[in-house]
């Protein structure tokens, strides 16, 4: 009993300090604290920290020793912890991280637009070429009665006919899911080198002029392009950023620079991440365009009008802003 007494005594004063100083925190009464106090906490958290350990060492009462370790857990969260509250985080990364990512890798993402615009050229003209070859390209599974062989009929009501309106959630989760694997592949893929990310954006530019082309061989080429757009926009949009951070994954890992390779692949992997968070937005906000607009909206003009419209606002809030200072 003597030795605890002695040994609360001497400490007990920077204990009720730290004490202090946590219970202002976390009632929100930061500011006024003073300069002193806030560059004290690391020193009474160590002094904390090695109490806590001569405590356990000399077998105090258990009184004491449970008080240390709540004063040292308490310290702990907020010398290590993440301090920003969750919604203050949210803001920060929609306002400021996911738009500089997003800038920050400007030549991949021109890269892997070029790729899929280059597929998409191909797979038309080969298309128009011979129809037999958009089949083999797309497959009739993939293209869901809008392949080469289907009549000018039946690829029109692809494009109006109306599905029963329970199958829309449905529909739209389908489609959430299978566009956010293509996206994440490519970007998982980019490690290779960034080889596999670029053959599957020419992929899937393929099967989009291929398509296309049969669309446009039927006269429906207009109608057609209102149809995809409607989504398109944001989900390839949306897929190209996935394979942008996926080359720049690649390319840091073939050319790490003055950097150790492990180190270099840290840094690219934290701004890439933070772009495919993004890129799971886009796709859910794709997912929706593509489950219930593209069925509730019929006027083909109506869908051009929103597909520019996601254009432009994806255009602004990536490109549009002044890059923020952190």
């Amino acid at each position: 009993t003597l030795k605890s007494h002695r040994f609360r005594a001497e400490r007990e004063g920077d204990w009720r300090r730290l004490e202090e100083i946590l219970t202002s925190l976390e009632k929100g009464r930061g500011r006024q604290l003073s300069d002193a106090d806030i560059i004290a906490i690391p020193g009474l958290y160590r002094g904390a920290l090695s109490s806590l350990s001569v405590a356990r060492s000399i077998s105090l009462d258990s009184s004491l020793l449970n008080y240390l370790e709540s004063l040292c857990s308490r310290a702990y969260f907020f010398v290590y912890g993440a301090r920003t509250p969750l919604l203050d985080s949210i803001i920060d990364f929609f306002v400021r991280g996911w738009p500089q990512a997003v800038r920050a890798l400007w030549r991949e993402t021109l890269v892997a637009g070029a790729l899929g615009l280059l597929g998409v050229v191909a797979g038309y003209l080969l298309t128009m070429r011979s129809l037999d070859w958009g089949g083999a390209v797309g497959g009739d599974g993939l293209a869901e009665g809008r392949g080469p062989g289907a009549s000018r009929a039946a690829l029109s009501h692809t494009l109006y006919g109306t599905g029963a309106s329970d199958g829309l959630t449905f529909m739209a989760s389908f489609l959430f899911t299978h566009n956010a694997g293509i996206a994440l592949l490519a970007f998982a893929l980019g490690l290779a080198c960034g080889l596999p990310t670029a053959a599957l954006m020419l992929y899937n530019g393929l099967m989009l002029g291929a398509f296309f082309a049969v669309f446009v061989a039927h006269g429906l080429g207009f109608e057609f392009g209102g149809w995809v757009f409607i989504h398109g926009v944001t989900e390839l949009f949306a897929i190209t950023l996935a394979g942008a951070a996926g080359f720049r994954i690649g390319w840091v890992f073939a050319f790490p620079g003055n950097q150790a390779r492990t180190v270099a692949l840290q840094d690219a992997g934290r701004q890439a991440a933070m772009v495919m968070a993004g890129v799971v937005v886009m796709l859910a906000c794709a997912g929706l365009l593509e489950g219930y607009g593209r069925q509730l909206i019929f006027n083909t003009l109506a869908r051009y009008g929103v597909a520019l419209a996601t254009a432009l606002f994806w255009s602004f809030y990536f490109y549009g802003q002044k890059a923020r200072t952190a």
